[in-house]
Parts: C-alpha cells; sequence; structure tokens
C-alpha cells in the first residue's frame, strides 16, 4: 500500500511525517529512484532493467541468460534474490524522505517454482511504510510465451538511513 492510500486508510499519525510523493509524472521521487537504479552496478551486471515506478511500487525485469543460470538451466536462487531485494528497496525508497537513503536490513525468500522462461519480473511492493522501517513485499515472475508463473515471493524489512553519508 501507498503512503498516500496507507494515509486514506488510516490518517496522518500512521506514517509519523513521511511526505506525500507522487511518481507518476516521471519527476522528483521517480527520478531519484531511476538514477539510483542507474548507480546500482549488479543491476546493470546482471541486465536488469527497471520497468515501472509508482508510489511505493517498484518492477524490475531481467532477461533470462545461460550465465544466470545454476546446474539445472534454471535462474539461480541468488539472482532471483537479488532482483527481489532491488524491487523492495526501491519500492520503500519512493516513499522516503528526500534526505534518506535505503538499506535492506533482512529479508525471507520463498522459491515456489524453477524459474525459467525468457524474462523475469520482480514486483515490489511497501506493506508498511515507517520513519525508520519500511516493510515491503516482493513477487517473482517467470515469463514464457505471454504467460507469467509465479517462482518466488520475498518479505523485506529496508532502513530509512539519514546522516550516515549515504545518498540514494
Amino acid at each position: 500500500m501507498g503512503a498516500a492510500r496507507h494515509r486514506r486508510c488510516y490518517g496522518q499519525g500512521h506514517l509519523r511525517g513521511l511526505p506525500e510523493v507522487d511518481l507518476t509524472g516521471g519527476g522528483g521521487s521517480a527520478a531519484r529512484v531511476r538514477a539510483s537504479f542507474d548507480r546500482q552496478r549488479i543491476m546493470r551486471t546482471i541486465g536488469a532493467t527497471l520497468e515501472h515506478v509508482a508510489d511505493g511500487e517498484v518492477h524490475i525485469a531481467l532477461p533470462v541468460r545461460a550465465d544466470l543460470t545454476q546446474q539445472h538451466g534454471y535462474v539461480h536462487a541468488g539472482v532471483i534474490a537479488t532482483i527481489a531485494d532491488s524491487a523492495c528497496g526501491y519500492a520503500a525508497l519512493s516513499v522516503m524522505p528526500e534526505d534518506a537513503a535505503v538499506l535492506s536490513i533482512e529479508f525471507k525468500i520463498n522459491m515456489l517454482a524453477p524459474a525459467g522462461g525468457t524474462r523475469l519480473i520482480a514486483r515490489g511492493k511497501v506493506i508498511k511504510p515507517g520513519r525508520t522501517i519500511v516493510v515491503c513485499g516482493a513477487e517473482v515472475y517467470a515469463e514464457q510465451d505471454g504467460a507469467e508463473k509465479l517462482v518466488a515471493t520475498m518479505t523485506g524489512t529496508m532502513m530509512v538511513v539519514k546522516g550516515r553519508g549515504l545518498v540514494d
């Protein structure tokens, strides 16, 4: 649930002063998320791209390549975890104040099915925003011939980092 919807449902006090963010126009926070993603070398290394940025939601796509697979030919669990973690992290960043950076402090991933196909898509979403901790979830789908198959789910905890010299 995004920050604006959370405020409508639960009131301002539950977000403890997080600013409203509007990412639909591609400016402000969306530009910040995109710029940070572009600096993340691991995403470039594995060939992941940022497909969608909205208030509290990010999608990351990854073409399936042979060099990203494990011994059975499926995409390696570490690669799946990498795109799911980044989808969660950037979803969290989209609801954080401008002077804050994001760091993952914990995640749990469930591998539900072997990840094959031609492309993976990780869809990260903020579950519970907060002043110091943001809880997120991600689902990773394998695409093949226009169909999607759920291959992994993640729950992640992201820390709001301020005043430590980190910039996103």
